[in-house]
């Protein structure tokens, strides 16, 4: 008796247009998931950046608390040094020590990839750094302008008022502390939040170098975007950009809207020339 032999079953492979169907469902699915997974990265970044600023706005409120209500200082003469609200610069040492800032006893005041000083959305080597011992400082502007004037380097603010806490009007408006660039040559940091108006013995005239930068949610060059700051009541939020006047599209430097008030000086029209 012959037994017949059992045809062994071979496995059947993917034809070439089959292969190329599944490929094609690949990129597309991709091409769906890639801009969801960039919008999903840079909402932590704001997430993040939100914190920082946050933090920051914690430690002018502590400051205000040991110093008789009154608002930090942007800069201050320490003998041949001088110390801002982000550190000091150490001339004997040559290098910028963020540890000697004015707010530093309130921070945890080190430097590092990931710090508070650092806005993650325009992290170092994205620009020119301002310091002149080429060092980060921070990417986040302080609004002496309007809180502490006499200390920001402005001439003729000597006899501007320094703001307290307790006196402050609309703090729920008034920056304290946000997302802030200059271009300066080239796009550089800047410290210090510049408002839409600056004050002469003239009187006030337009800023052509406002310095709040509304880097957030912005996937391409000319986008609005938006920008992150903490209010004088502690709040911290997310301004589009669209409110905004723009100086640089390109760079995303401009103000929110085209007066001092209430964001950055909201007494402006009482100062004395």
């Amino acid at each position: 008796m012959i037994l017949a032999r059992t045809p062994r079953k071979t496995g059947r492979g993917f034809t070439l247009i089959e292969l190329l169907v599944v490929i094609s469902i690949v990129a597309l699915l991709l091409g769906m998931l890639l801009p969801a997974l960039g919008r999903a990265r840079e909402s932590a970044k704001t997430v993040r950046c939100l914190s920082n600023v946050r933090q920051i706005g914690i430690a002018w409120t502590m400051y205000a608390g040991d110093f008789s209500d009154r608002a930090a200082p942007y800069s201050l003469a320490t003998g041949t040094e001088q110390t801002y609200w982000w550190g000091r610069e150490d001339e004997d040492q040559n290098r910028i020590d963020h540890e000697k800032g004015v707010l530093s006893p309130y921070l945890a005041s080190s430097l590092h990839d990931g710090s508070i000083y650092e806005c993650p959305t325009q992290p170092a080597g994205s620009y020119d750094t301002q310091s002149q011992f080429d060092q980060v400082t921070s990417t986040y502007g302080y609004n002496g302008y309007g809180l502490a004037p006499s200390t920001t380097g402005h001439s003729g603010l000597g006899s501007q008022p320094w703001a307290r806490l307790s006196s402050l009007r609309r703090p729920n408006e008034l920056f304290v502390v946000g997302d802030s660039m200059m271009i300066l040559g080239s796009l550089r940091n800047s410290a210090l939040l510049d408002p839409p108006e600056l004050f002469t013995s003239w009187g006030w005239f337009k800023n052509y170098s406002p310095t709040t930068s509304f880097r957030h949610a912005r996937p391409n060059s000319g986008d609005p975007g938006s920008t992150v700051t903490v209010r004088a009541d502690g709040s911290a939020r997310s301004t589009a950009g669209e409110t905004a006047w723009m100086l640089s599209t390109e760079h995303a430097l401009g103000s929110v809207g085209l007066e001092n008030g209430p964001h950055y000086v909201p007494d402006w029209q009482r100062w004395r020339r």
